[in-house]
């Protein structure tokens, strides 16, 4: 009989433990939440309206000339199967 009082013993006491460390988890779970969230409204009132609409007249290579030597040179442009096979 004593045995199986302590038995009843352990388990209610590691439940109890499971039971607190599972409330601490929640609550700072919720925690974690709203401070990613206030964390990212925070950054979008800080970035809303500071850079301008620049379009694509800010890309300075959207003209750019081909100077790959190898798009002019290549012999195998022109052939639609492996010459290796």
């Amino acid at each position: 009989m004593d045995r199986q009082k302590i038995i009843i013993v352990s388990v209610s006491v590691i439940v109890v433990l499971g039971a607190i460390g599972a409330y601490y988890y929640l609550k700072n779970k919720k925690s974690a939440e709203s401070a990613a969230s206030s964390v990212q409204s925070a950054t979008d009132a800080a970035s809303q309206g500071v850079l301008p609409s620049i379009g694509e007249a800010a890309n300075p290579l959207s003209n750019k000339p081909d100077i790959n030597p190898t798009s002019k040179t290549n012999p195998f442009n022109s052939v639609k199967t492996n010459p290796f096979q």
